[in-house]
């Protein structure tokens, strides 16, 4: 049985964005983080952290090194690949993210009825 394809969303908010930044938006009814990373390439995220649901958005993203720091207890995020670097057992759900030519951004968000997010608790 296959599944359903994924539907496509306009992120606004992420146009224009600069490489080496990221911002937040409401995708669909969920909470999504999109990263424009150095290289060019985008990431999308789950908006809050598996911890305590704090927004990631406020963390100390550092761009060189590719990794966010959630201000709320310094839980630490490889947003290359959404892995727990702090604690390493953990890791933030990824969405699948198209960029355009003409630079829209737009995430997949499954519409199965689910949050799309993962939750961890203290390690």
């Amino acid at each position: 049985m296959s599944e359903a394809p994924v539907p496509w969303f306009d992120v606004p908010e992420a146009e224009g964005l600069w490489e080496g930044d990221l911002v937040e938006a409401e995708v669909a009814g969920e909470r999504v983080l999109v990263v424009h990373h150095v290289d060019g390439s985008f990431a999308a995220y789950q908006g809050v952290c598996p911890h305590q649901d704090f927004p990631l958005a406020y963390g100390k993203w550092d761009e060189e090194e590719g990794t966010l720091t959630c201000s709320g207890h310094g839980w630490e995020f490889d947003l290359g690949s959404g892995a727990g670097v702090n604690p390493s057992g953990c890791r933030l759900y990824r969405y699948p993210v198209r960029a355009t030519d003409a630079g829209a951004v737009r995430i997949g968000i499954p519409q199965d009825g689910e949050a799309h997010h993962h939750r961890c608790r203290e390690m």
